[in-house]
């Protein structure tokens, strides 16, 4: 993917825009709207009986595993990234959540990580690990690994990861009287 300078076309562009996708999501959702489709299948055409416990579990239970397992994979098909002067915005799958903002005054570092991996983290989505930090997980390859003045780190699987993590270098520098506009 490319970045996406918004504004000077320059090496430190005004808003700068990553992204990072995985269509292998796509098949886990399909199977999420299977279930789905059996659900609501089952409730409608289904003889309803007086003793009809079983039939009605069946039925929420298809529905609620199929609306599971479809945001939990659509969520995570993809990962977008703003890295604005202020701060950087993390945002997955089409609706944008979960999303993470993190104003750079609280980024005290930002390292490239040509082999971020699923398995590192436990898996795909937003991850957690108490000896690790947090991370969104979206596909294998390149990824930012933020340090974070509280001591935690995040990491994000982004294309064109090390123009990010220039960036943010760069605007984590305090100006020199020589660069002050």
């Amino acid at each position: 993917m490319r970045d996406h300078p918004h504004g000077e076309n320059s090496a430190n562009p005004e808003i700068w825009t990553g992204r990072a996708t995985n269509r292998v999501q796509w098949l886990p959702a399909l199977a999420g709207a299977a279930c789905l489709a059996l659900g609501i299948e089952l409730a409608v055409n289904s003889a309803w009986a007086p003793d009809t416990a079983p039939l009605a579990m069946s039925v929420v239970g298809c529905i609620a595993a199929g609306l599971l397992i479809l945001f939990g994979t659509l969520a995570f098909v993809h990962v977008s990234v703003k890295v604005d002067k202020d701060s950087l915005e993390v945002r997955c799958g089409h609706i944008g959540l979960p999303r993470r903002h993190i104003p750079l005054s609280d980024v005290v570092g930002a390292d490239f990580e040509p082999r971020v991996t699923p398995r590192q983290w436990g898996g795909w989505g937003y991850r957690w690990r108490p000896d690790k930090g947090t991370a969104v997980i979206v596909r294998r390859g390149e990824g930012v690994v933020l340090q974070l003045s509280d001591g935690h780190t995040f990491t994000i699987t982004v294309d064109n990861a090390e123009v990010m993590v220039r960036i943010i270098r760069a605007r984590l520098r305090p100006p020199t009287s020589g660069n002050l506009v």
